[in-house]
């Protein structure tokens, strides 16, 4: 059975913070990113979702957050701070929205909420199995997921853009966490591209009426200023769910792993911002 990471810090006194990883990464590849908070925090996190049978990855997630419900359920006997990155946030807003004692607080990292007319038409493209050529799901389909050894998987992600951008650390924990042995010979993805392709393909349309109610603890955004995907969802929905708890940073869709001193600061900051203030929007 999957259990949460284990935290650097045996004193009872931090307060939990249980993170939600996105598509695809699992939660090791953050170990810079965590390195920082725990300086504040006792972090937690199951090291990898959407992998257990007993919660396979249905449209709108849902299955997916009852995982991450139960898992805050089992392990915990005080709400905790649940902060979480791309689909790991729409994951704990919906959990934290179904088991609000569960969470103190939520912070979405880049986890924009889809709305209106863009969620209309990610409905209808659902319906119609439609996907343009620059759709996530069609490159994850055809991604490359095994190689020879550890050092060529290396290879491969740093001579990309994307990879490139990432401290060599955050690299190296992406590959320790984010691969596996292969029984005859090499290392594959760990997270496999039939699972992250599943994902893409099933990202909620339905949480806009989250941005229309008053959510049921203090929630904030942390979003990078140069990402692509709060400009293809919209941030209007998200501003309305967070109201002043609000921020962007420099990065993209990944600035986690493109800063992760940077990113942990932040996030600590609006950790801070929240439990201090404990205004619920639209109130």
């Amino acid at each position: 059975m999957l259990r949460p990471l284990p935290s650097l810090h045996l004193s009872m006194s931090l307060p939990i913070l249980h993170f939600a990883h996105a598509n695809s990464y699992p939660a090791g590849t953050y170990g810079m990113f965590f390195e920082q908070l725990r300086a504040h925090y006792d972090v937690r996190a199951l090291p990898i979702h959407a992998h257990d049978p007993r919660f396979p990855v249905d449209d709108g997630w849902r299955t997916l957050a009852r995982e991450l419900r139960e898992e805050l359920e089992r392990s915990y006997a005080e709400p905790v701070i649940l902060v979480g990155h791309s689909m790991g946030g729409i994951l704990a807003l919906m959990a934290a929205r179904k088991r609000p004692a569960l969470v103190r607080c939520v912070v979405l990292l880049d986890s924009p909420i889809v709305a209106g007319w863009r969620a209309q038409l990610l409905r209808l493209a659902k319906l119609l199995k439609y996907e343009s050529r620059h759709s996530p799901s069609v490159a994850s389909a055809r991604r490359r997921d095994n190689w020879p050894d550890m050092e060529a998987a290396y290879r491969h992600y740093a001579a990309k853009s994307l990879f490139a951008a990432w401290p060599q650390q955050v690299l190296r924990d992406y590959l320790q966490h984010g691969l596996v042995a292969q029984p005859g010979g090499g290392v594959r993805l760990r997270f496999s591209r039939e699972t992250e392709t599943a994902v893409y393909r099933t990202i909620p349309h339905h949480l806009g009426r989250l941005a229309r109610q008053t959510y049921p603890v203090p929630v904030g955004f942390v979003g990078g200023v140069d990402s692509v995907e709060c400009r293809l969802a919209g941030l209007e929905a998200t501003r309305r769910l967070v109201g002043p708890n609000f921020l962007q940073i420099a990065g993209g869709h990944l600035f986690p792993m493109e800063s992760p001193v940077a990113a942990a600061q932040a996030t600590h900051g609006m950790i801070g911002q929240l439990l201090q203030g404990r205004q619920l929007h639209g109130q």
